[in-house]
């Protein structure tokens, strides 16, 4: 079992995700990337306190919507929603390898 904390599994899972290739064994939907990317935002900054940006603007309008929903979603709560949502990427997953072993580890529960 990891002896990181919640908050050192959490940084390092975000980096293995933000440099995940494109044509890998772990491939993300637009809808994944949002929530990575709102609960990285809600863990980082708190809740979404800016502006809505412009209806013109579609990509910067979905990653703020998704912030946005999340509410007054704690630190602690959107870090392990963030390593939830890996789990349930790999969980579907029937490759292997160093990098699905390294985030496995990353992702199991601690006790």
């Amino acid at each position: 079992m990891s002896s990181l904390t919640l908050e050192e599994r959490f940084n390092e899972l975000c980096q293995i995700v933000q440099s995940l290739p494109k044509e890998g064994d772990i491939k993300l939907t637009n809808d994944d990337k949002l929530k990575f990317y709102s609960y990285y935002k809600q863990a980082t900054e708190g809740p979404c306190d800016t502006p809505q940006p412009s209806i013109f603007k579609l990509v910067e309008r979905a990653k703020w919507n998704a912030w946005n929903e999340l509410g007054n979603l704690s630190k602690e709560d959107a870090m392990k929603s963030y390593i939830n949502e890996m789990k349930n990427i790999i969980s579907g997953l029937f490759a292997s390898g160093e990098l699905i072993e390294r985030i496995k580890n990353l992702i199991e529960d601690q006790n």
